[in-house]
């Protein structure tokens, strides 16, 4: 080994005297791998970060849990229309769920308001005032920065208390501490009792993880909201628009979900009023997309990859034929064919690497830019580092062992005479 890498430091010298000879002619070469390994790293990187932020909006759905949602009609005509056949979603549907599907670990009913005014005023989006259950907390593994959850018993007696995500009591009641103080929404006053941390979010095609803003809320338990809340239109309207449900342990939940499904369209008549939200299902849904988004992300960066390995052949090929005669000088005082291949492999190496390099720190630059402009979450993994230099080193070996083997070739008399 020690004997390879005393026979192998010359050639590197070498090699790097002839890049650093022409710089201009093997920055031009290096420019392909450059483009590709930073692609790949790029690429990578917008991969793992929304692989990341998927993964934390997942966690916090829950991946035992399944989430039902009542459609909302676009006019008043649709939602008579569809009253005409379905009742909608309500307590009903709550317990005929409860009471048929097995192994429900908890549930709760939502009912969700959009309020017209709340004090103290805000120039920000209104927060949705949302009736829940205690265990709400619980099914959705939320937890608190301040105070505490709401208990049963405020729930009974109707209690006018409240929780706030972090986005609605920063918009109401700025950096000071919100426990402890009032905010009045519509004509009620609710008394802030505890402060939820920072909710990840995600951007999905369902309805269910869009419907509902975790850090702009304001919870409050089911009763108060039932009881001293006046729903505009109420006959027309769903008694409650959304069930939150946790499976047990070991119980698939999208088989639970499909049961749930049939159970609401039976009640609701398949008048399609409603979705069910299965985030175990939401997630191997959008690993499929990731999955496809990454083979084509990898195929046009390994287009750049192979431009750049066609680049390194062609410039090798002309160095071969600038340095005949160095080549027939080599040969003639001693140097084994071995030795020339190993010779001109190292310098297609060395673009190679040196490409590499370059391109994992634009690569990394990039996946800065994007972030900062695109608003993506992005994460320089090793892992991407490591597959695009490994990539960018293998393109060097590959597309260098024709020129040089074409210089080894030679013959040392002809070399010698070349012109």
């Amino acid at each position: 080994m020690i004997d390879f890498i005393a026979n192998l430091l010359p050639e590197v010298r070498m090699g790097l005297a002839s890049l650093f000879a022409h710089k201009l002619r093997s920055l031009l070469t290096m420019l392909g791998m450059i483009f590709g390994v930073g692609a790949v790293v790029a690429m990578l990187s917008i991969t793992a970060g929304a692989q990341k932020e998927m993964m934390s909006f997942i966690d916090q759905l829950g991946v035992n849990n399944i989430i039902i949602d009542a459609k909302e009609a676009v006019d008043r005509n649709e939602l008579q229309q569809v009253r005409a056949t379905s009742p909608g979603m309500s307590f009903r549907d709550y317990r005929a769920i409860k009471e048929n599907v097995q192994g429900i670990e908890a549930m709760t009913p939502r009912k969700k308001f959009k309020p017209t005014r709340v004090l103290p005023k805000t120039a920000q989006e209104l927060p949705a005032l949302v009736g829940v259950l205690p265990n709400f907390m619980e099914i959705n593994s939320l937890k608190l920065i301040a105070g505490r959850f709401f208990t049963e018993e405020e729930n009974l007696r109707s209690a006018p208390v409240c929780v706030l995500g972090d986005t609605a009591k920063l918009n109401l009641l700025g950096f000071k501490p919100g426990v402890g103080e009032f905010v009045k929404v519509n004509d009620v006053w609710l008394q802030v009792i505890g402060v939820l941390t920072p909710q990840a979010s995600a951007d999905t095609d369902t309805e269910s993880p869009g419907a509902l803003n975790r850090n702009n809320m304001i919870v409050a338990p089911l009763n108060t909201v039932m009881r001293r809340f006046e729903d505009n239109n109420s006959y027309l309207k769903d008694e409650i628009d959304g069930i939150y449900l946790r499976v047990s342990p070991g119980v698939d939940s999208v088989e639970t979900s499909n049961v749930v499904r049939a159970i609401l369209n039976a009640t609701h008549k398949d008048a399609g009023d409603f979705t069910v939200t299965v985030p175990a299902g939401l997630l191997e849904e959008r690993r499929r997309t990731q999955f496809i988004f990454s083979v084509v992300m990898i195929c046009i960066a390994g287009i750049s990859l192979l431009v750049g390995g066609i680049g390194i052949m062609n410039i090798m090929l002309a160095t071969v034929l600038e340095r005949t005669r160095e080549i027939g000088i080599r040969r003639a005082i001693g140097a084994r064919q071995a030795d020339i291949v190993r010779q001109f492999m190292t310098e297609a190496v060395l673009i190679s690497i040196m490409g590499g390099l370059i391109g994992i720190a634009c690569g990394f630059l990039l996946s800065r830019v994007i972030a900062s402009l695109a608003g993506w979450s992005t994460v320089v993994t090793l892992s991407s580092i490591a597959i695009a230099f490994g990539v960018s080193v293998f393109i060097g070996l590959m597309f260098g062992i024709y020129p040089a083997m074409q210089a080894a070739r030679l013959d040392p008399i002809e070399a010698i005479r070349y012109e």
